[in-house]
């Protein structure tokens, strides 16, 4: 259920939230936690990043048994995802969260107006479940995500079965791709027989029940695990987003989608309208699909269960905190156009890309151990054109100077990187361009130099791979990275 994210792009006519309003529905404010993150302070542009919590609901009211819904009673939440908009309103990355994480689940209110004993190693998604009601708990499953980040929700969002159905008929339908045949027996598995054939192999559009089937399908594809499900669910949004993108903001051809969106709706009561939602997906119509990330908290198997592996998640969250996009760079810093240098300010070497910069792929290794400067310099090669898949540390001893490595056939776009970086060398090794950062970058990047202001938070550690080397980009292909195992 990964719809959510779906109100967040198609609310884009003027005069239409009158019409709306009266679809959207919000949950009680009073069962928000009163112990909470404090609030993103604005940035010196006055600019602040939004957290939006998107739930996909498995209720069976408002005519979800139909077409699935439900359990034994009550409400699970099928998919969470954080959705982390940074202060420049320019990138955006959804941060999955697997429903069977072993969690603390903090104190939440029940329909009776007492509250829960906090519980600890419980299962992420039974947040959603706490008092065993058909509209599910969104307040307590918002709890638990504000407990595990210490990252404030600003706007939560929860989208149910029936809903996700009407959108995905209103778009006409989704591109999804599949490794294999998907049959009726893989979709339940209680059915006993292999059943008839629901998906075939590779891409195809679909929409209503078939889009429901394809992003809660998990058995004969890879290992049949809920880890795989999420990428499905991601490439999923990714496809769904882009085909909301094209067809541009015209009021009159978002009316049905947005129609479809707000009536499966229940929201927090700060964003209760549909003036509200309007306002803030407005903001979000500058977002490039390549900058749009998804990806999964880093995670291992515990049992049964999933288990958040760290440091890694937490430098994850750290990494939001500060505003920093899974490539490293700084999402609240001024804008470089137009900017005046400071005054002793090394300037940022730049070099002439070739014209096809945007379709070199260059990951960048800090080579120093010393926090921050894999993130400056991914911002140097991005800011020359070229595209930047990852941002880590290099393994093994530390490096003096500063290499440029590259696979078969990429030497000229190699020695076009290593323009960038003054003294660099460039020589052959592994697969595609990397920039192994050595102790020269350090030297002429130093931390808290000239242009840096006192009282500066420093900038959190590089995210390890097992973070920035997993992300997906709303405009990646859609079979790729579509199974787990």
């Amino acid at each position: 259920m990964t719809a959510g994210c779906t109100a967040l792009a198609v609310l884009g006519g003027g005069a239409l939230y009158y019409r709306l309003n009266s679809n959207i529905s919000t949950f009680d404010r009073d069962a928000v936690s009163k112990n909470r993150p404090d609030a993103a302070a604005p940035d010196a542009q006055g600019r602040t990043p939004v957290n939006i919590l998107l739930i996909g609901s498995d209720s069976r009211g408002n005519g979800n048994n139909d077409l699935g819904g439900g359990g034994d009673g009550g409400a699970r939440s099928d998919t969470a995802i954080l959705l982390h908009v940074y202060a420049d309103h320019k990138h955006a990355v959804g941060i999955s969260i697997p429903r069977d994480s072993l969690v603390t689940i903090p104190s939440c209110k029940l329909p009776n107006g007492k509250w829960t004993k906090e519980q600890t190693n419980a299962m992420f998604n039974s947040a959603f479940s706490v008092g065993d009601t058909e509209q599910g708990n969104p307040a307590c499953t918002q709890n638990a995500v504000e407990k595990l980040t210490n990252l404030r929700v600003d706007h939560t969002i929860v989208v149910d079965f029936n809903g996700f159905a009407a959108m995905t008929k209103a778009v006409g339908g989704v591109e999804v791709c599949l490794p294999n045949d998907i049959h009726e027996g893989d979709l339940n598995p209680n059915l006993g027989h292999k059943g008839k054939l629901l998906f075939a192999k590779g891409k195809q559009k679909v929409e209503g029940q078939a889009a429901l089937d394809y992003v809660r399908v998990r058995h004969g594809i890879g290992d049949g695990s809920d880890i795989g499900r999420t990428k499905r669910q991601q490439a999923f949004l990714s496809s769904l987003i882009k085909e909301v993108k094209s067809r541009g903001m015209d009021p009159a051809a978002l009316l049905p989608l947005a129609d479809a969106a707000t009536k499966s709706l229940t929201v927090d009561p700060d964003l209760g309208s549909a003036a509200k939602l309007l306002d803030f997906t407005m903001s979000l119509k500058d977002v490039d699909l390549h900058d749009v990330k998804f990806l999964t908290t880093p995670w291992r198997y515990e049992g049964p269960r999933v288990a958040l592996v760290h440091p890694d998640v937490d430098q994850l969250w750290a990494a939001l905190k500060a505003d920093r996009t899974i490539d490293g760079q700084d999402a609240s810093a001024p804008a470089a156009a137009g900017s005046t240098p400071t005054a002793g300010a090394t300037p940022t070497p730049t070099a002439a890309p070739d014209a096809r910069a945007a379709e070199v792929k260059v990951s960048v290794l800090n080579g120093t151990g010393e926090a921050g400067l894999g993130g400056k310099a991914a911002e140097t090669v991005k800011g020359a054109g070229y595209t930047v898949t990852t941002v880590g540390n290099a393994t093994g001893k530390a490096r003096g100077t500063t290499v440029v490595e590259y696979g078969t056939g990429e030497h000229d776009s190699a020695a076009a990187v290593a323009k960038l970086f003054p003294g660099a060398s460039v020589q052959p090794g592994g697969h595609g361009i990397s920039v192994v950062l050595g102790h020269d970058f350090a030297a002429a990047n130093p931390a808290g130099g000239a242009g840096s202001s006192p009282g500066t938070t420093a900038a959190p550690a590089p995210l390890p791979t097992s973070v920035s080397g997993t992300a997906r980009s709303a405009d990646d292909d859609p079979c790729a990275n579509v199974s787990y195992g």
